[in-house]
């Protein structure tokens, strides 16, 4: 009886780790919103605008500075991101940022219904700030977005 109990407990270890496993994939960001382009710039309107929707909207979870340390961070599972992590960031374009604010994941909430076009794309500049950088990386070349193929050189007949 011991051994069928000490089987069982270890097979449910491993299922608990396989299933946390799988809830930790990455965000999958179609190429088309990769590629897209914040239309602000960074300014102290912005600025302000921003720091003040990130303190209603999104500091609960991210903290105040964006480490992903707020108040409620510890009731979630996978924990809120650390925007402060420059490696992590300078991965990310700003429409991944902006797709991620705008679409959510659980346990974040989408705010596509809940903030305008204009406070999302404030949101990715100050995201951008938190981690020391107000310009993101160009995105990855895709052959699925138009404009990113590479002309194909002439062939001779």
């Amino acid at each position: 009886m011991r051994k069928i109990l000490f089987a069982c407990t270890i097979a449910l270890i491993f299922i608990s780790i396989g299933f946390a496993a799988f809830q930790k994939a990455p965000w999958i960001v179609p190429p088309a919103e990769k590629a897209r382009k914040n239309p602000l710039t960074a300014s102290d309107a912005n600025a302000t605008a921003a720091k003040q929707i990130f303190l209603d909207h999104c500091a609960n979870c991210h903290g105040d500075a964006g480490k992903g340390d707020g108040s409620d961070a510890m009731m979630y599972d996978p924990a809120p991101a650390d925007l402060t992590d420059a490696a992590r960031m300078s991965k990310i374009t700003d429409g991944e940022v902006y797709y991620q604010i705008t679409e959510g994941r659980k346990p974040m909430p989408s705010f596509k219904k809940r903030l305008t076009d204009e406070q999302r794309w404030q949101l990715v500049l100050l995201v951008r700030s938190f981690a020391g950088s107000t310009s993101a990386p160009p995105p990855a070349k895709n052959p699925d977005v138009p404009g990113d193929k590479k002309p194909e050189p002439p062939t001779s007949h």
